[in-house]
């Protein structure tokens, strides 16, 4: 069994490599001169290109041949209203179709650029479906999937009944969030927020899962989706405070007014950090894992440019160093979901932070949907 998954996460770091590689292999056997072989290699190009967005989902290369499944391309234009076309019609450099410029350059670094301009100078909004938005769709729909299908055998069975297969499963994560994050940070008020938190852990986890996947998209390493992850965490938090909360903010109790001077601001600019905190957090380290692990397949080629056989040596190297950071990832992925969902119980705890009552003698009392047996 243990070959079998080794055999397994092999295929995955070659059809990963392959995704982005095969282009630069195709011009290290060429008869080029060394110098333009050197100059072909663009490592930078090869690793933005693979974790940037597009209006194309670019699976594999055969050859010199890029795989790609073309996206819709949607555009409202304020005078003539809303394009649909296929991103098929983007061609490298600039093409005209339907009174729009459609523009695919190559940047410095080595990626491409897709711009839609206007032909009448009108302005445009671009909503297309790029392959962000096309995995964002697909998880969305298998996560439905999973909690719907779970969420009908207990309806059928019963929670008495033991949970079986997959829903034994998920049972142990959803109870993992529950008794690790929501009731030692949230208290007797943790059952409001389960949904939010479960939503949270699921979908960034699937997502992570995703991005490792070959021809996957990287998208909680884009900046924009962890920012509006961030934005929906601090609305709650906002939400769920109360006057304890907004009064220890603005005016701490028990502090001299000279200190309140310095401490107020710091404590305001604290309430925005926390978002930009649980936003940069998952962006970096998800995006950071993906060139990572490009960087260390990218040796390969970089040692072939060099020489051919010391470039053909360092493939067993490489390939190890690849697939004990792929198996790291799959780690870091379930990790990152968890911190993103542990802090946002954290920061919704210190909104809805009480006057300590059990502390002045006062009883606690806990409702009988709170009873766990």
């Amino acid at each position: 069994m243990g070959l079998k998954r080794l055999f397994s996460l092999l295929a995955l770091v070659f059809a990963l490599s392959g995704v982005a590689f095969s282009v630069s292999a195709q011009s290290d056997t060429s008869n080029a001169a060394p110098k333009a072989e050197k100059k072909d290699l663009n490592v930078a190009g090869i690793i933005f290109g693979h974790i940037a967005d597009a209006h194309e989902w670019h699976i594999f290369n055969i050859g010199q041949t890029p795989v790609v499944v073309p996206l819709p391309v949607i555009i409202y234009n304020t005078q003539k209203g809303l394009s649909v076309f296929s991103s098929s019609k983007f061609e490298e450099g600039e093409g005209h179709y339907n009174g729009y410029t459609l523009n695919k350059v190559a940047l410095d670094k080595g990626s491409m650029k897709e711009t839609i301009t206007s032909d009448d100078n009108a302005k445009i909004y671009d909503i297309s479906i790029t392959k962000n938005v096309f995995f964002m769709i697909i998880s969305t729909v298998l996560l439905l999937w999973i909690m719907t299908s779970a969420a009908k055998k207990y309806k059928k069975l019963g929670s008495v009944s033991a949970p079986t297969g997959f829903q034994n499963a998920l049972e142990s994560v959803i109870l993992f969030i529950r008794d690790e994050v929501a009731k030692p940070i949230l208290g007797h008020k943790y059952q409001r927020y389960m949904p939010l938190l479960l939503t949270l852990f699921f979908f960034i986890w699937i997502n992570n899962l995703f991005g490792l996947l070959p021809g996957g998209a990287n998208f909680t390493g884009n900046i924009a989706v962890t920012g509006c992850l961030a934005l929906v965490s601090f609305i709650v938090i906002l939400a769920s405070s109360n006057k304890h909360f907004w009064s220890h903010l603005f005016n701490p109790p028990d502090v001299p007014f000279v200190i309140k001077c310095i401490l107020v601001p710091i404590e305001i600019i604290s309430l925005f950090i926390k978002p930009m905190a649980l936003m940069i957090r998952l962006f970096a380290n998800m995006m950071a894992g993906h060139i990572v692990i490009l960087s260390i397949i990218c040796l390969i080629f970089i040692f072939g440019v060099l020489n051919k056989f010391i470039g053909i040596g360092f493939v067993p190297i490489s390939l190890a160093f690849s697939i004990m950071m792929f198996l790291l990832e799959l780690l870091v992925g379930a990790i990152q979901a968890f911190i993103f969902a542990n802090l946002t119980a954290v920061f919704i705890g210190q909104a809805i932070e009480g006057e300590h009552s059990d502390e002045t003698g006062q009883a606690y009392h806990v409702s009988h949907d709170e009873i766990i047996v």
